[in-house]
């Protein structure tokens, strides 16, 4: 039995790891690299193997850095299933179609830019007998009612100009298609993945539906066990069960372990203090007149977020302003968590399902769909709050939130999530806390949101907390509550000095850690 590290390592995204045996070859995640634009482009294009020889592939969740490449999995002749919980299969069918959504739209707009470059690098009568005010009309003929891209037509001229294209990494039809291989299973629920090889999926604690995969390869009277631990999750937070730690049902040794390491030399603020902490923000841009705009991934924080407002609201500890989820992935996903309450803490049954209350769902609560109504909310002056995607600001109708409110210094943009290296999110986090730091003297940091630049005067705040990754006690914790025998571990999916130290905290408390590179392939 071998493993072999190709995606997550080192690094954050693109989580994707092969496991051989004598016969199968099982997918660990398969999902896209994200940051850099044309780095990640080019990373997410090339597979590293080839996906017929595949047997079958186990999802841990849902979110697209662990799931984003699989329509292109599937486009390229993946045979097998892909394995997962109910409730991440239910995610996935939101996600999966808005992720090629994304594809096609910046495919088509990269097209768009490369055909009016051309254009406007002709002079008259380059283009047949063309003159300047004809070319102007082939600009314009470019899009639809004088705002909508016309991909048919940027197509054309691509071709008739021998100009270079772009093609999405996959459609909404590839997504589509990847979606009929999903295959929902039961936590503690072993099914049977290949020739000798049983999974069996436990709570992670991370996302709804987010799984640690226990996976046992047995042969010739040996047999092998191998713990995926996906992204482990924080304890005593809302909704969600705790990360599971007694992983019944199995011998105890586990031959490797392939842990995550996002937060691998970093602690959270406690549980505890994150309802205080946006009780205080919410209260202090409400009382300046401003709007709380809050980058937030659609899938987990959006619903965690409205879960601890509709708290604050609910016992009178913060104005009751409207509050508007902006994102129709969000809002999808919002009815998705709605459809698994199964999956509850017992604190949520007790403080919202057995008084007959949803937690998303309370009367300030706005969902904004449309497009129109979107353009309008970023015009609203009165004091709200707006939870938007993409959580790291590198896409999405928050972009927009944020080039109307970033300039005004009583507005706020909170930070709950982990911004990756070189995002938006990132930078604005970075160059934020640094100005707050400084007392705000001097000129505001200038960021750049869609090729403009804007001065950040708007205060930024961070609230690690809501964090749904475990810091590195919790993950260690998570290890030491197990009843697991682990004789390895193979430390993953963080940037390198997160790993690098996460592995050094697993050896000094007395296990053998090692950090894969990329490509590196292990016997197990």
């Amino acid at each position: 039995m071998h493993i072999t590290f190709y995606g997550a390592v080192r690094e954050v995204t693109g989580s994707m790891h092969l496991l051989s045996t004598g016969r199968d070859r099982i997918l660990l995640d398969c999902g896209l690299v994200q940051g850099r634009r044309k780095e990640s482009a080019e990373k997410n294009r090339v597979l590293p193997f080839d996906p017929q020889i595949l047997t079958n592939m186990i999802l841990s969740h849902a979110h697209i850095d662990h799931s984003g490449r699989i329509p292109l999995l599937v486009k390229k002749g993946f045979p097998g299933r892909i394995y997962c919980t109910r409730a991440t299969a239910d995610a996935c069918g939101f996600l999966l179609p808005d992720s090629a959504h994304i594809q096609e739209s910046d495919a088509e707009y990269l097209n768009y830019k490369t055909v009016r470059g051309a254009l406007s690098r002709m002079r008259p009568g380059e283009y047949g007998d063309a003159s300047k005010r004809e070319l102007q009309d082939v600009k314009k003929s470019l899009k639809k009612n004088g705002h909508k891209l016309d991909s048919d037509v940027i197509n054309e001229y691509i071709q008739r100009f021998h100009l270079k294209g772009v093609e999405p990494l996959y459609t909404a039809s590839d997504a589509e298609q990847a979606l009929k291989a999903f295959e929902g299973i039961p936590y503690r629920s072993p099914v049977t993945i290949g020739s000798g090889v049983t999974c069996t999926l436990f709570e992670a604690g991370h996302i709804l539906g987010s799984a640690i995969a226990m996976i046992r390869y047995e042969a010739n009277g040996n047999s092998r066990t191998v713990c995926f631990s996906g992204d482990i999750g924080r304890y005593d937070k809302p909704i969600l069960r705790d990360p599971s730690n007694r992983l019944d049902g199995f011998a105890k040794d586990v031959d490797l372990m392939i842990m995550e390491s996002t937060y691998g030399n970093r602690d959270h603020e406690p549980v505890i203090d994150l309802r205080p902490r946006l009780k205080k923000v919410l209260n202090e841009t409400f009382e300046q007149g401003g709007t709380v705009l809050i980058p937030s991934f659609a899938y987990g924080r959006t619903q965690e977020l409205l879960y601890v407002i509709h708290e604050l609201y609910a016992d009178g500890e913060v104005p009751a302003m409207p509050v508007y989820v902006d994102s129709p992935l969000a809002i999808n996903i919002t009815k998705v968590f709605g459809e698994h309450p199964e999956v509850y803490d017992k604190e949520t049954h007790e403080t919202f399902l057995q008084q007959g209350k949803n937690p998303f769902a309370f009367k300030q609560v706005k969902f904004t769909s449309s497009v129109e109504a979107s353009m309008a909310l970023m015009r609203e002056q009165s004091p709200h709050i707006v939870i938007s995607a993409s959580g790291m600001c590198e896409a999405g109708r928050i972009l927009h939130h944020l080039r109307y409110k970033i300039h005004d210094p009583k507005n706020t943009i909170l930070i709950v999530g982990y911004m990756a290296n070189h995002t938006l999110g990132r930078r604005i986090l970075e160059q934020g806390t640094a100005y707050e730091a400084s007392g705000r003297s001097g000129e505001p940091p200038i960021v750049k949101i869609l090729n403009k630049e804007y001065p950040l005067k708007a205060r930024v705040v961070k609230i690690g907390g809501f964090s749904a990754h475990g810091d590195r006690n919790e993950m260690l914790r998570f290890l030491k509550q197990s009843n697991l025998n682990i004789k390895r571990i193979a430390v993953v999916h963080g940037e390198e000095d997160q790993s690098l130290a996460f592995c050094q905290l697993l050896k000094d408390e007395g296990y053998d850690a090692m950090v894969p590179r990329v490509g590196e392939t292990m016997a197990i």
